[in-house]
């Protein structure tokens, strides 16, 4: 099997499954219980949050524990957009969003709710003069990527912040689901972060909400005690655990990993230039790690599906996306319908090596001349 939806699901670091395995066999008790064991278990919460929040560049108190981006997404979009619905109900986001930001968007705007999507220029980037004519006095919250899942294109999150300033009604939300682990982040000027520790070699169903500062917000899960006010629940000390090994792992070699999948994305961009049919939707400026194509004429579930049948493992759209539409991201692109549904993703890793691309390449070709002739 060759493996290259790394951006969809990471294998855990065994590191990770020991910190799991030993904080639930050591802490039985519930953090928020008033006895002995719930004491222990709630100062060593205390101890991997500090941790967690020392690697992001937060405050202990701003973590909120999830069950992954999705909850993180959910729990940004409904919360802030409940909490600030009187001074405004206008949201601006992109198409490039994953389903856990649109979908509640949609879910809003039945509600009332005014969505408005910024444009994006050709090469994935938000048009922050776009961005900067629709905002309004009662827009009250601007969501969007850090990384978009499909084609893998950087936002500039710094500039978005930025001219926010002028809008005190108006919050800002990233899922960093995609950049946190991989490349630099910070979370300067942003007041929502959602991330998932399955995106970097952690376990799945473990994800974070970072709220900064007074960022406003009405928890979605209501009833009983937890480590937060705006998350009930009894908190799963060893996922928390978990997750704050991950990022320990994940973040001191970054540049050394970026720069590796790199050289692996020049040698497959070098590698299809060229091929007929081929269309590389990721731009130059994308990061290394997604690598999105179209095969003209083929769908991109039909050519996922012959990969598959030879043991290669790749992605259509996120792997939360619906089945069987267009990619919105690589339609906002391309501004071609067929492309976008021919369109499919590679996404690599540190763990990749050159002789699984060499043998994809062998595969993809042997799939492009059945199945476009």
């Amino acid at each position: 099997m060759i493996y290259l939806d790394y951006s969809a699901n990471t294998p855990a670091e065994e590191e990770v499954l020991e910190a799991f395995l030993r904080t639930e066999r050591d802490y039985i008790g519930n953090p928020n219980a008033l006895h002995p064991a719930g004491a222990a278990a709630r100062e060593k919460l205390a101890e991997i949050t500090d941790s967690i929040a020392a690697a992001l560049g937060v405050e202990a108190g701003e973590i909120i524990y999830t069950s992954g981006a999705s909850e993180a997404n959910n729990t940004a979009v409904k919360g802030i957009a409940r909490a600030l619905r009187h001074r405004g109900k206008h949201i601006l986001t992109t198409a490039l969003e994953h389903p856990s930001v649109s979908a509640p968007l949609t879910l809003l705007q039945e509600q009332g709710y005014e969505i408005e999507l910024v444009k994006i220029w050709r090469d994935g980037k938000l048009d922050l003069e776009d961005l900067r004519s629709l905002l309004r006095q009662d827009t009250i919250l601007v969501a969007v990527s850090a990384v978009d899942s499909e084609l893998g294109v950087p936002q500039p999150i710094r500039e978005i912040a930025e001219l926010l300033n002028g809008y005190p009604n108006c919050r800002l939300h990233v899922d960093a689901t995609q950049a946190i682990g991989k490349l630099p982040f910070s979370p300067e000027g942003i007041d929502t972060v959602s991330l998932s520790a399955h995106k970097f070699y952690g376990l799945n169903g473990s994800g974070l909400l970072v709220r900064r500062g007074d960022a406003p917000l009405e928890p979605l899960v209501h009833g009983g005690s937890g480590s937060s006010l705006y998350r009930s629940g009894t908190p799963t000390l060893a996922l928390a655990a978990a997750l704050d090994t991950a990022l320990s792992l994940a973040l001191p070699p970054l540049g050394e990993r970026y720069d590796y999948v790199k050289g692996l994305n020049e040698t497959l961009r070098s590698a299809l230039a060229g091929t007929p049919g081929v269309r590389i939707n990721s731009p130059e400026g994308a990061v290394p790690h997604i690598l999105n194509l179209s095969v003209a004429g083929v769908r991109g579930t039909r050519f996922q599906q012959a990969l598959a049948e030879e043991g290669v493992c790749v992605s259509v759209k996120s792997a939360c996306s619906t089945d069987g539409t267009p990619s919105r991201a690589v339609y906002a692109v391309s501004r071609d319908r067929k492309n976008a549904l021919s369109s499919w993703r590679i996404s690599l890793s540190h763990r990749t090596t050159e002789a699984e691309l060499r043998e994809f390449l062998t595969v993809f070709e042997k799939c492009r001349r059945e199945l476009a002739g």
